[in-house]
């Protein structure tokens, strides 16, 4: 089944991906499509400014920049709808929730603590922890 979606300005980030149609919790929204890449030119591209690089396994990330990529324009949250299920093909984003027809999708990119500062967070989330991270860390950070 399809799952309806569309792209509009995002009260977090640039653009946003919307839910055109209410979603069930566990629902396979849409798939991370993009080039397979090695990791050495996943990292060339990440130095050259492409923030569409999504770690995929031990060998390979998967370059969304393609135009055909949607999910692309899933922006991160402290406080998200969906999440990320990587299977041996392909990266999926599912829902978490339910999701309301018009609800922005969000899922929490993962960032380690290396350079951490750099990423500062806009999710606007009631337990938003400012910065683009995964919440292993957050009690981390707080300490510093």
């Amino acid at each position: 089944m399809k799952i309806l979606v569309w792209i509009g300005a995002s009260r977090i980030a640039g653009n946003g991906l919307f839910a055109a149609q209410d979603i069930k919790k566990d629902t396979r929204i849409i798939r991370y499509n993009g080039e397979r890449i090695s990791k050495e030119e996943s990292d060339r591209r990440a130095t050259s400014g492409n923030a569409y690089i999504f770690q995929f396994n031990e060998r390979y990330d998967i370059d969304g920049t393609t135009l055909r990529n949607r999910a692309r324009y899933i922006n991160h949250s402290c406080d998200p709808n969906c999440e990320t299920l990587q299977t041996r093909r392909a990266i999926w984003i599912i829902a978490r929730r339910d999701i309301k027809a018009g609800e922005e999708l969000t899922y929490n990119y993962g960032y380690g603590l290396d350079e951490y500062e750099q990423y500062p967070c806009t999710c606007g989330a009631e337990h938003c922890c400012g910065y683009i991270l995964h919440p292993r860390y957050w009690e981390r950070i707080k300490e510093k």
